[in-house]
């Protein structure tokens, strides 16, 4: 029988997947678990396991730093007492191999170079695949480094930075630098600079994360077709930083008590922001030549402005939010006319007055957020002592009767006469209390100046 070249070409291939397969079936199949304790030399015993062998370490204290560059799992007590202590030099654990899994440790003492990538776990691009999960990683430079593991994964980790040091000298809690595929879930970190920063990256997940004292709780440059959904950002300076990238999935996400802005949009282009609840910040959401985007089903309160947006906003729609109890709703600065209503939909403002006659759930007529009064605000802020004079509700009047004497910009004439509950308002609810005291007690130190951050911070953004 006379085989095609097409025949012969898929041969070859089931024959190198069968290879494969019997090759790692018989690495399981003579793989070792090695027990380690703390008087044993971990690097010894590191240097003669071999590939697909778990290292299962005892409780106690490991002064030492590991370099890996085989497959092979390193194991603690589920109550992560085997710490792995470095020497304040360099990556406590680096890992250089692929399919490695480090779980249940102790991790700490890296060296503290932020230009040399120190960091309590190194994680290079040959490392593909690895997991890191269930440790208490603290007082390192970086918490965990992905420095292009594709298709890592960082889940279930207590990261703490040094607080000995001042904020502009820390690390972040995972940097994540050209690892399309990585993943970081349900990680609780603090202390650090950014809890989450991903640069250069593509098709990344970062879900179910906690954040506290820190800079910005999620903080992107250039990372595209990814998601940031279900985490909670509390007392930090800004929550969910987005700048330079495109095709993203913000949603169900929480920040309370944020200094400057729960979510900033930089330069975010054909993404979706939905279903967040912003509860105290300088700003709820700014929002800076960020174009094509859906911005819906969002919960912005008690916010100094709800929404700012500045520069070309093309072919954003911003409907089914709900803004309430904010102190301007709205700052738009743009010669761009703008009709937050058009699709039929607009959005709740606590602020608004209209009446619904027809019994249609919108108000009768156009909210208009942006009037003289509020243009006064702006440039004289201590007007806010007359806002309930005679002589504004003069000004509120002629404005209603004259259009022609709008200044223009956003308009909304599909106001919703209720606030909107979005998917996450009920599980923020049951933990606001909560989440308010702890914002109380754990504000970001970032904007102190002993800290080594300007005066003011970025407040005016």
């Amino acid at each position: 029988m006379i085989m095609t070249h097409t025949q012969i070409h898929r041969s070859k291939w089931q024959r190198a997947a069968l290879v494969l397969l019997l090759g790692s079936m018989v690495q399981t199949a003579f793989a070792a678990v090695i027990n380690v304790s703390a008087q044993d030399n971990l690097n010894d015993a590191l240097a003669r396991a071999q590939a697909g062998d778990t290292l299962k370490l005892a409780s106690g204290t490991y002064k030492t730093k590991l370099y890996i560059d085989k497959p092979i799992t390193i194991e603690g007590p589920a109550d992560r007492s085997a710490k792995i202590v470095g020497d304040r030099s360099g990556r406590t654990i680096a890992v250089h191999a692929p399919d490695v899994t480090l779980r249940n440790l102790t991790v700490s003492h890296s060296g503290m170079s932020l230009p040399a990538m120190d960091a309590g776990i190194y994680l290079e691009e040959t490392a593909t695949h690895a997991l890191v999960e269930h440790n208490n990683i603290i007082d390192n430079s970086v918490g965990v480094y992905i420095h292009g593991a594709a298709e890592s994964m960082v889940r279930e980790n207590k990261i703490i930075g040094d607080a000995t040091l001042r904020v502009n000298e820390r690390g972040n809690g995972v940097t994540v630098w050209n690892a399309p595929g990585a993943q970081v879930i349900d990680n609780d970190i603090s202390k650090g600079r950014d809890g989450i920063f991903s640069n250069t990256s593509t098709h990344n997940t970062y879900k179910g994360n906690r954040f506290s004292d820190l800079r910005f709780a999620v903080h992107y440059m250039y990372t595209n077709d990814s998601e940031v959904s279900n985490n909670i950002s509390v007392g930090n300076n800004m929550g969910y930083v987005l700048m330079f990238s495109e095709r993203l999935k913000v949603y169900g996400n929480i920040a309370v008590s944020s200094r400057d802005q729960g979510i900033m949009l930089n330069y975010v282009n054909y993404s979706e922001i939905h279903d967040n609840v912003i509860n105290k910040a300088g700003k709820c959401v700014f929002a800076y030549n960020a174009n094509y985007n859906k911005i819906f089903d969002n919960h912005f309160e008690n916010c100094q402005i709800g929404i700012h947006f500045t520069a070309a906003i093309e072919g954003t729609s911003l409907f089914n939010n709900s803004f309430i109890n904010n102190e301007s709703q709205v700052k738009y600065v743009s010669t761009r006319f703008l009709d937050w209503g058009e699709g039929g939909r607009g959005n709740y403002w606590s602020d608004n007055s209209a009446f619904d006659l027809d019994g249609d759930g919108f108000g009768d007529s156009a909210y208009r957020p942006n009037g003289i009064i509020d243009q006064i605000i702006w440039r004289a802020p201590v007007a806010r002592l007359l806002m309930n004079s005679p002589a504004i509700s003069i000004v509120k009047w002629a404005q209603s009767q004259f259009p022609a004497i709008l200044p223009g910009g956003v308009i909304d004439s599909k106001p919703l006469m209720n606030p909107v509950r979005n998917k996450t308002t009920t599980k923020y609810e049951a933990m606001k209390d909560e989440l308010l005291h702890e914002a109380k007690t754990h504000q970001s130190e970032w904007g102190n100046a002993e800290n080594g951050a300007l005066t003011g911070g970025n407040a005016n953004m």
